[in-house]
């Protein structure tokens, strides 16, 4: 089984505020609308999630579904977003960055260090078309995601 890339990585510069590309990015339940992988996060507990914080997750693919759960790592408004996914020990993450001209950069990333689980490795190579096919699909989600936020935050505005 072949190796993880330890970084899938994009950016989109978006026509709004670090501010108002937050509250996109932040909005965890608006994953399922922007990510063609997951497709519903659901935060456990009350209040603003921060480090700790815990979320379900349901993920699709074609006709195969799994659950996933997710720890918050770095909560920092209007700068950082990132959650760690335990059984796999990817770190999903959102930089924003202020470009000082009303746009704002997002970078989302996909991180992994040294590999993932022995148990996702296998199962990404016989149920999701291996690891050069499912990291292909993420890079391509990681797009379709950023697409959404930029869509969420230019029209708040």
């Amino acid at each position: 089984m072949s190796m993880a890339k330890e970084l899938i990585t994009a950016s989109r510069t978006i026509n709004a505020s670090p501010d108002r590309v937050w509250h996109a990015v932040s909005d965890l339940s608006a994953m399922g609308r922007r990510s063609p992988q997951c497709r519903k996060m659901l935060v456990l507990g009350s209040g603003t999630p921060r480090p700790g914080t815990t979320t379900v997750n349901l993920n699709r693919r074609g006709v195969l579904f799994w659950p996933t759960w997710s720890k918050v790592t770095a909560w920092e408004p209007a700068k950082t977003l990132e959650f760690r996914i335990p059984i796999n020990g990817s770190r999903w993450r959102y930089d924003l960055v202020d470009n000082g001209d009303g746009t704002t950069t997002v970078t989302e990333s996909r991180i992994v260090q040294g590999n993932t689980s022995a148990i996702s490795r296998g199962l990404v190579a016989a149920f999701l078309g291996g690891n050069d096919t499912f990291e292909a699909e993420l890079h391509k989600g990681i797009e379709q995601t950023l697409a959404g936020i930029a869509g969420d935050a230019e029209a708040a505005g």
